[in-house]
């Protein structure tokens, strides 16, 4: 080749590139979600990609994909053409531990997809029924490591967000509960407020509605430090129980391969989304905080290290789903 043509065919490549960021994207994008319509995920999803398609000047659309502990969406994303047309809202799971838990049928990794930007980071919340006797972190601790296994949990299911986390609790403090699992977040945390189990570590939106109205007390949030969401609860660290730091996050993905040129569009156009203060102030509201990763390489990273550790902590819980 002549230097004149190798001149030349590097320029092209420039100026396809120029291109694609200038013109992407020229038609709506499709957002999957592998959760049901009115859920927690739901709620992010909703309100992070009406301000997004603002951004980028085009609509996205909802493709809701539940089922399999969202194996079915991630399935369907690692499938789809790497064009930016189909993105996925998503958390770990893919990174390890839902070859843990479906290890028959998860064809996936995490190199399957491609990481673009954190959206939120949201702690899970620790609350008691109101007839539990339960007042504090502490008590909760007294009673159950002098009565071990007889304190129950609920959580929505085995390998979940919540089982995670009580399992987490559970090392950290050197006690044992006993585990009730449900399915779904919302009958595991109608059981504390019925009093057919003493305690929960659920998402906020499921826990809110029943702490209002004083079913359940909120006594403690499961990440590092105190939650922007809910600035009076003390973490568990305060409580006393050590390295404890669990967050329920959300991210944009797309399918392996994606141009980085599409990247750096998606991670822009969510950076300045989440800016808003109308949206942060409408997740603040189902106790999310907005988190967003500084560039799409620092969110690859520290996406891949949440993920190793979600898989070491289902490996733990000993739960698999076939």
């Amino acid at each position: 080749m002549k230097i004149g043509q190798l001149f030349l065919g590097l320029g092209l490549g420039v100026l396809s590139a120029v291109g694609l960021a200038q013109t992407y994207p020229s038609k709506p994008v499709t957002l999957v979600v592998g959760f049901p319509p009115g859920g927690g995920a739901d709620a992010v999803a909703r309100q992070v990609a009406d301000q997004l398609g603002r951004q980028l000047g085009q609509p996205m659309i909802l493709d809701y994909r539940p089922g399999g502990g969202t194996t079915l969406a991630s399935a369907y994303v690692a499938k789809a053409a790497p064009d930016g047309y189909t993105v996925y809202m998503t958390s770990a799971s893919h990174y390890g531990a839902d070859k843990v838990l479906y290890k028959n049928s998860v064809k996936y990794d995490g190199n399957s997809f491609t990481p673009i930007a954190r959206w939120t980071r949201t702690p899970l919340i620790l609350a008691v029924g109101a007839s539990s006797g339960l007042a504090s972190t502490q008590d909760l601790v007294t009673h159950a490591k002098a009565k071990p296994g007889e304190l129950s949990y609920s959580s929505s299911g085995s390998g979940g967000a919540p089982h995670l986390a009580a399992l987490q609790f559970e090392a950290a403090a050197n006690l044992k509960m006993l585990h009730v699992p449900f399915k779904g977040g919302a009958p595991a945390v109608t059981a504390v407020a019925s009093g057919d189990v003493q305690l929960t570590f659920g998402t906020p939106p499921s826990i809110i509605p029943l702490a209002q109205t004083g079913r359940v007390k909120m006594i403690a949030v499961t990440s590092a430090e105190r939650s922007a969401a809910f600035p009076n609860l003390p973490t568990l660290s305060e409580a006393g129980i050590k390295d404890i730091d669990y967050t329920f996050w959300f991210g944009l993905f797309g399918p392996a391969g994606l141009p980085k040129e599409i990247v750096d569009r998606l991670a822009e156009a969510s950076a300045k989304a989440l800016a808003e203060p109308e949206l942060k102030a409408k997740l603040a509201a189902s106790g999310n905080s907005v988190s967003v990763s500084k560039s799409p390489a620092e969110f690859a990273a520290w996406a891949q290290s949440e993920g190793q550790h979600l898989k070491m902590l289902t490996e733990k819980s000993g739960a698999t789903v076939d």
